[in-house]
């Protein structure tokens, strides 16, 4: 999301350099690197703006002043959408694309406004107004202790979901249970998608050294061979054999490791807070990616590097990334595409599952979960219900699929759809974005999340000092994330 003053936003440059910084940038805040926030660990009373005026048709609507001086405003006849922490919700025309037409069609008598984060406004200014969106669509694992407790914009859904007719056992378990994680108890969201990490691979690389392509359920193992045999230099080009990013391994770990200990309350003290991450199946997931970072000239830079040089075999990313680079153009800014075009001849695109552990652990990455919240300061609850029970639907889930992404519900005509109505994925075989089962996050009762910085652990005690990956753990354990808690106390924030 751009954080740019307004003349820096538009036109939007896939150059090189920009490309990789924006997506390390991106990388780096979903791996824990603090971001900045308000001074405030409890919800404030919103302020209200000037300047809220009535309609002929008697609706009050309220402007929302932001940092673009761009005109915006929320009326209260409106059910108001906020989307967030989604990449191609910021593509225009996207959300329309994939789901809004549809909604808008399911619901004739609801107005809607639909609004992307920074385009132009943000949770900030939208505070600021009085403002508080009917429905937020936002990723769970971060944003609800970052963005949504502290506002009190989160209510649990746990007694309103049923009766309002929607089943969580028909939605990804592995969804369910992340927001589950961060819900103080409670069920504060509803999964609404899973842009999950697979692995990519450039077929070219693999047809010139005459070496067979990766399966869905490759394990590590096999992975770190094919990687070894991938690594090499011919006429004066390097290529690299695979590129994973460290940080995002650990957080959406494949064996559902949370990296908090129970201290018996959902809400302890920061000074209660308990962390593990030294123990038998944190070192095993250290060591298996650490061999991976040691191959001769398999350097770490950026998994960006697949698309934008054509000189990687294999990297982990997200789907929304596969479905940019197969140049399906719902996922591409306008003034980007002929750049991805210009790239994409170099790259061969396949993908198949992520590599699986192994041993009888076969579990893809934790799922990267968008999901849905209702605050309870909507004067639209049943509206937002009724909306809320529509965008988990197969009708409205399958219409995700058809565009390439996928979606919470775990039906057959689900699967059917996808990329159907995506003609840039055609030829090319998909099966492995519906393979194996996402890792169950488990262990996190009677605790509280905190976002600690995971990321000390490869980008600086492996990558940077030079630590083996065993004292890396323990180094983070023991002193980074201590200090992190309490500067984030000593802050006022609890996340």
């Amino acid at each position: 999301m751009s954080q740019g003053p307004k003349d820096e936003r538009s036109p939007r440059r896939l150059t090189r350099r920009g490309f990789a910084t924006g997506a390390l940038a991106g990388a780096a805040a979903l791996a824990g690197v603090p971001a900045a926030a308000a001074d405030r660990s409890t919800a404030q009373p919103a302020t209200v703006a000037s300047g809220r005026y009535t309609t002929r048709a008697g609706a009050v609507c309220t402007p929302v002043p932001n940092r673009y001086d761009e005109p915006f405003e929320v009326c209260d006849d409106e059910l108001f959408v906020f989307l967030v922490n989604y990449k191609p919700f910021e593509v225009e025309g996207f959300f329309d694309t994939v789901v809004g037409k549809q909604m808008k069609a399911a619901f004739p008598d609801i107005k809607f406004k639909v609004a992307t984060w920074d385009q132009p406004v943000r949770y900030e200014e939208l505070e600021k107004a009085g403002v508080v969106p009917d429905i937020i669509i936002d990723d769970p694992r971060r944003r609800i202790d970052r963005d949504l407790e502290p506002r009190g914009w989160l209510r649990d859904l746990s007694d309103e979901l049923e009766p309002a007719g929607i089943d969580l056992g028909t939605l990804n378990p592995a969804a369910v249970e992340i927001i589950k994680s961060r819900s103080d108890g409670g069920v504060y969201g509803v999964p609404l998608f899973v842009d999950d990490y697979v692995l990519l691979y450039n077929k070219k690389i693999f047809d010139r050294f005459k070496v067979s392509v990766p399966q869905n359920g490759t394990t590590y193992d096999q992975a770190y061979r094919l990687a070894g045999r991938l690594t090499r230099e011919e006429d004066l080009v390097a290529y690299k054999g695979y590129l994973q990013h460290p940080d995002l391994y650990l957080e959406f770990n494949q064996l559902g490791r949370y990296p908090f200990l129970p201290t018996g309350s959902e809400s302890p003290k920061p000074e209660d807070i308990k962390v593990d991450i030294t123990s038998a199946d944190w070192q095993r997931l250290g060591s298996n990616l650490e061999r991976f970072l040691f191959i001769p000239r398999n350097i770490f830079t950026s998994v960006d590097d697949f698309f934008t040089t054509g000189h990687v075999a294999m990297a982990v990313d997200t789907l929304w990334k596969f479905n940019a680079y197969a140049l399906n153009e719902t996922f591409i800014h306008a003034d980007d595409r002929e750049q991805y075009r210009e790239l994409a001849k170099n790259v061969d695109l396949g993908v198949v599952s992520v590599p699986v552990l192994g041993g009888g652990d076969d579990a893809t990455y934790q799922p990267n979960t968008i999901a849905a919240f209702l605050p309870p300061q909507s004067k639209k609850k049943e509206q937002a219900l009724k909306v809320l029970k529509w965008l988990v639907s197969e009708e409205a889930q399958s219409g995700m699929a058809a565009h390439g992404m996928k979606p919470a519900l775990e039906s057959d005509a689900v699967v059917q759809a996808f990329g159907t109505k995506a003609p840039a994925l055609q030829g090319i075989d998909t099966s492995g974005v519906f393979w194996g089962d996402n890792a169950v996050v488990h262990g996190y009762e009677q605790t509280e999340y905190w976002d600690i910085p995971l990321y000390m652990v490869f980008r600086q005690h492996v990558l940077r000092d030079g630590l083996s990956v065993k004292s890396a753990l323990t180094i983070t354990e023991t002193k980074d994330i201590p200090a992190y808690i309490k500067g984030q106390a000593e802050a006022g924030l609890d996340w």
